[in-house]
């Protein structure tokens, strides 16, 4: 029954957290264009970190996306091309280190460095909310205001 449990919640935390549907109207938050360079510099920021784990190639839907200033975070659905499933059983992270998720969604907290984004916190299966830690919220805010209360 825990494994059920830690799934709904996951669900739970893509559904209404990542996906933005708790996000009013006026944040200053902005999601990057399909197809821009910033969307594109996100994804490629967070993309080998992933592969480490899962194998590659990697492509992500993207479940939430929001850039205020030089923050960003992520909500994303990791599939193979094309749309394939990830077989859990025959990825790096279950094979090497024997860590099998409930789950592959993955949370990224970015930050513009000279210029470049670059991924400063991942999670992948995460099923609480970490993102909201406070010293997290302190630099994120901007983009999870709904967490960083």
């Amino acid at each position: 029954m825990k494994p059920l449990i830690r799934t709904l919640t996951a669900l739970l935390v893509t559904v209404l957290v990542l996906s933005g549907a708790l996000s009013g109207p006026g944040l200053a938050w902005t999601e990057p264009a399909r197809g821009s360079a910033e969307r594109r510099a996100l994804m490629d920021a967070i993309r080998p970190h992933v592969e480490a784990a899962l194998g590659a190639p990697v492509e992500f839907v993207v479940d939430a996306l929001r850039v205020q200033g030089d923050v960003a975070f992520a909500g994303l659905s990791p599939q193979r091309p094309g749309g394939g499933r990830i077989d859990l059983s025959t990825t790096p992270m279950v094979l090497r280190e024997g860590y099998y998720p409930d789950n592959i969604e993955v949370q990224v907290l970015y930050r513009r460095m000279g210029g470049s984004w670059v991924m400063i916190q991942w999670a992948i299966g995460a099923t609480d909310v970490w993102f909201s830690e406070p010293q997290l919220c302190e630099i994120w805010y901007p983009v999870l205001p709904e967490y960083c209360r």
